[in-house]
C-alpha cells in the first residue's frame, strides 16, 4: 500500500465517526508499505497490510453470500480480466466500454476513488486523469490481481476455451499508465475507509445492483466526495436480485412503494437533490448507456447494457 494513502484513511467500523488510523510499518520498500497494521484508537480494530495489500473491510469475514464467493474464483477473475482488458489484447470480441466510460471523466487534481474496481481497468484509466486513483473491492482475488498488474505491469490470463481446454494470453499495460498513480485496497463499498470531502472524482461501475444496501453505497460515495469541484460516474444494468439485496432495498425495478420505477431515474433523482438524501445536490451532466461484455468461454459471451449517469458539483 502506498504511504500516500495514510492521511486519507479512517476506520470504516467507526462510521459515522471519522477516526484516523495509526500505522505500524513492519516492512517497506520506498513509498510502499509491504507489511504492517492500521489500528483504530477508538474501537481497537486492527487492519492488516500483507504483501502490500491493505485489508480495510470492517466485516469480520468475507464470502458472506454465494454471490460474493464467486468473485474469489480463478475462473471469474479471468473472465473479468478479459472484460476489462480485451481491447488492449486486440480481441475481435472486445467491447469499448471502459474507454467510453473514461471519456466521460475530466482530468483533475486530487484523488479518484473507483468502487468495485474488480480487475482494475477503470482505476488505471483514472490514474491518467488524477493525482492518485484508488480502486477498492471486497474481493481479495480481484485486488491481488489488480496489484499484480500495478507492480509487474504484465500478467498471464488463462482463458477457458471449451470444457477443460484453456489458452494463456499475455497482457502488458500500456506504457502511459503510470503505476505510481494507482493503488488497490480491499474495502467495502458500503463503509468506505476514507475521510469526508476527500475525493475529486468517484466511480461506481456495475456495482450498485450487487450490494445489499444500494442507498448506503450512494450515501458513502457522497460522503467522501468533495462538496465542490467533484464528479461522479455511476453505470449499472440494474439487474435487481434478492440474491444481492432484499426487494425493499432496491432503488428501482418495482411498481410501487419507495423507489418505484427504473433504477437510473431514481439514481438521477437522488443525485439531483429531489429526495434530499445526498446533499449538496449534484448536477446531471450526461446520461445514456454503454454496452459491456463478459466472456465465459470461447463460444459464450454475455452482453450487458449498462445505463450511466455522469454528475458534477
Amino acid at each position: 500500500m502506498k504511504k500516500a494513502l495514510l492521511d486519507l484513511l479512517i476506520c470504516p467500523a467507526c462510521l459515522p465517526d471519522e477516526i484516523q488510523l495509526k500505522e505500524t510499518i513492519k516492512e517497506a520498500s520506498g513509498r510502499d508499505i509491504l507489511k504492517g497494521e492500521l489500528a483504530c484508537p477508538q474501537c481497537r480494530r486492527v487492519y492488516p497490510i500483507e504483501n502490500g495489500i491493505a485489508n480495510l473491510d470492517s466485516n469480520a469475514s468475507f464470502g458472506r453470500t454465494s454471490l460474493e464467493n464467486k468473485y474469489e474464483t480463478a475462473q471469474v477473475v479471468s473472465a473479468y480480466l478479459w472484460s476489462h482488458y480485451a481491447d488492449i489484447l486486440n480481441d475481435e470480441n472486445a467491447s469499448d466500454a471502459y474507454r467510453r466510460w473514461a471519456d466521460l471523466m475530466q482530468s483533475h487534481g486530487g484523488v479518484a476513488i473507483d468502487a468495485g474496481a474488480a480487475a482494475g481497468r477503470f482505476t488505471f484509466e483514472m490514474g491518467q486523469k488524477s493525482d492518485l486513483a484508488i480502486g477498492l473491492d471486497n474481493s481479495h482475488a480481484f485486488i491481488r490481481t489488480a496489484r499484480e498488474l500495478m507492480r509487474h505491469r504484465e500478467i498471464t490470463i488463462t482463458l477457458k476455451q471449451e470444457g477443460h481446454i484453456t489458452t494463456d494470453v499475455a497482457l502488458s499495460l500500456p506504457p502511459e499508465w503510470d503505476s505510481k498513480k494507482v493503488e488497490f485496497i480491499v474495502a467495502d463499498a458500503l463503509a468506505l475507509p476514507f475521510r469526508a470531502d476527500s475525493a475529486a472524482s468517484l466511480s461506481s461501475l456495475n456495482l450498485i445492483d450487487k450490494v445489499p444496501r444500494p442507498i448506503l453505497h450512494l450515501e458513502e460515495m457522497n460522503r467522501v466526495a468533495r462538496k465542490e469541484g467533484a464528479q461522479f460516474l455511476l453505470s449499472d444494468p440494474f439487474s435487481w436480485s434478492e440474491e444481492a439485496a432484499s426487494e425493499a432495498d432496491w432503488l428501482g425495478g418495482k411498481t410501487s412503494g419507495p423507489y418505484a420505477g427504473k433504477g437510473i431515474d431514481n439514481v438521477m433523482a437522488l443525485l439531483n437533490g429531489n429526495l434530499n438524501r445526498l446533499p449538496p445536490r449534484w448536477d446531471i451532466t450526461s446520461h445514456g448507456h454503454v454496452w459491456w461484455k463478459i466472456r465465459t468461454h470461447a463460444n459464450h459471451f454475455e452482453q450487458i447494457r449498462s445505463c450511466y449517469v455522469k454528475a458534477g458539483r
